[in-house]
């Protein structure tokens, strides 16, 4: 599986943005699909996760501004991101694996696919 990320970009605070991860190969739809973010400085930042059967899972920081989502038949996952703050600046990377267990959604280093960032850039 490829991923491709993009969407990204400079807005104001409390602005949305949407990113996208395009995603090639024929398994997609059996995909656990996630998001995280990387700020220089910081650990990697797990944001969201969709998991094959539709659950959803969310970090603290973004859980009821962002929603992750997925159309299978474009083999897309979306990250739609509303009320955009400031420390939501980092640059976003989508993630796919076709057997993560639940316990290890939130874990970057459990995921087999990657795409490459997108810069989202929140000014204050």
């Amino acid at each position: 599986v490829q991923l491709q990320a993009f969407g990204g970009g400079l807005v104001q605070a409390g602005a949305s943005l949407r990113l996208s991860c395009v995603a090639s190969g024929r398994t997609f739809n059996r995909q656990t699909v996630a998001w995280f973010r990387h700020t220089p400085g910081k650990d990697r930042e797990f944001v969201a996760a969709l998991r094959w059967n539709g659950y959803t899972y969310y970090s603290d920081s973004v859980k009821g501004r962002f929603t992750i989502s997925r159309d299978n038949a474009k083999t897309t996952v979306y990250l739609q991101m509303d009320s955009l703050r400031p420390e939501d600046t980092a640059v976003y990377y989508c993630a796919a694996d076709p057997s993560i267990i639940l316990s290890s959604i939130r874990e970057g280093r459990y995921y087999e696919y990657w795409g490459q960032g997108t810069q989202v850039t929140v000014s204050s």
